[in-house]
């Protein structure tokens, strides 16, 4: 699975953006992984989703 954000624009960090098999591979059962952005200038993210 991954995690899709809703809410802000990814300046930079398209590659986070969460579709599995579209902009990252899908997140292994037992892995992990890191998601890292800043939201400058922006109130954030709210909704986010697998």
């Amino acid at each position: 699975t991954t995690v899709h954000w809703h809410g802000f624009f990814q300046q930079h960090t398209n590659y986070v953006d969460g579709p599995a098999f579209v902009t990252q591979c899908p997140i292994i059962p037992g892995n992990s992984f890191l998601y890292e952005f800043e939201a400058v200038n922006q109130a954030g993210t709210f909704w986010y989703h697998s």
